[in-house]
């Protein structure tokens, strides 16, 4: 697979915990679906690492850029290199690679996207995508954070909501604090049932940490939702 090097055009924090780099690909061709990933790591270093892809194609053509949503606190050398790097550096890209991807023309009048952590990264991508869609179908979200400081990209789908083009669902797991007024407590099948009025013809995107995507998809299982409907990809963190 071919090495694409691009120049990180613009960092912003998004969380006290992650970081959204904006990486130049200007008129390169980088066709990709929504939802798939690259390997990136600073130029030069060969030990890549998974991102997935936090905007769709469509942004992506319009401002020139691809996103990726990166955790500021490293797990591997290549994180360190990658959360580390500064605007005007390089990123080696590999890919796009993965088949967590929504459908050009899904039949389910129904979409729920199930986001844990950084694994809202991909979630934002198919979210924008289905909204460019002629047809839009009715779509749910469920974002899981630690605290409720550690929401990426939550302005934006706030928008939505308000717009009415998004039904939102938050919950935190550790945050005690007293300002957050939201759910608390890890995602479970209570969660899950007030938004599944049709679990048979509802389509699911579940992307978060390992347990956390193993836990979620077997709440969806027990609430009727079929496993052909269940779509899974999961991160280390």
């Amino acid at each position: 697979m071919p090495v694409l090097t691009v120049p990180i055009v613009n960092i912003l924090g998004l969380t006290p915990r992650t970081l959204l780099f904006c990486l130049g690909i200007g008129e390169q061709p980088f066709p990709f679906l929504a939802g798939q990933a690259v390997l990136a790591a600073a130029h030069g270093h060969h030990h890549r690492r998974p991102y997935s892809i936090a905007c769709s194609p469509e942004r992506a053509l319009e401002t020139g850029t691809i996103e990726l949503l990166v955790a500021v606190e490293p797990s591997s050398d290549a994180d360190l290199h990658v959360s580390r790097a500064a605007v005007g550096d390089r990123l080696d890209l590999e890919g796009p690679l993965g088949q967590f991807t929504f459908p050009d023309s899904p039949r389910q009048e129904r979409v729920l996207f199930v986001a844990g952590g950084t694994g809202i990264a991909p979630l934002r991508a198919m979210l924008d995508h289905a909204l460019r869609s002629e047809r839009a179908p009715r779509m749910a979200m469920i974002y899981s954070a630690r605290r409720s400081d550690e929401f990426a990209f939550i302005d934006e789908l706030r928008g939505h909501e308000r717009a009415g083009r998004l039904e939102l669902h938050q919950t935190v797991t550790r945050d005690e604090g007293a300002a957050w007024e939201g759910a608390r407590g890890r995602v479970g099948r209570t969660h899950f049932a007030s938004v599944l009025p049709e679990p048979a013809h509802t389509l699911c995107f579940v992307c978060g940490p390992p347990p956390f995507v193993v836990e979620s998809k077997a709440a969806l299982s027990a609430l009727g939702v079929p496993d052909a409907l269940i779509r899974t990809e999961q991160w280390e963190r």
